[in-house]
């Protein structure tokens, strides 16, 4: 569970970089997964959320995904023509962004 100022907004960026389905909407919880029947993450209505500091100070992070990839590159525009965002940080193996609401996650390859 994920919490966002926008659950419906979060919810179709993740559903578009996972290629995921949704499984349930509603106006405060919006879940979505591999099937209708298969639930994987959900989207909370958090309005005062404080979106974390990366790579330190602010608010702590509360989760963080590592999303494999099998080309970083097609992975990064995606992700980018969805509204995320790079942030400092990375390695040999992995690319930081954040999402609409904030949150880090990683492309890993």
């Amino acid at each position: 569970m994920i919490d966002t100022p926008d659950p419906r907004g979060l919810a179709t960026f993740y559903q578009e970089l996972l290629g995921f389905v949704r499984a349930q909407d509603d106006d405060h919880w919006v879940v979505i997964g591999d099937a209708v029947d298969r639930p994987g993450l959900a989207f909370q209505l958090a309005p005062n959320l404080q979106p974390p500091g990366w790579p330190g100070g602010g608010p702590p992070q509360q989760m963080h995904l590592d999303i494999a990839v099998e080309d970083i590159e097609q992975a990064e525009e995606q992700a980018f023509s969805l509204g995320a965002m790079r942030l400092p940080g990375g390695g040999a193996t992995f690319r930081v962004y954040s999402d609409l609401s904030g949150h880090p996650f990683c492309l890993c390859f």
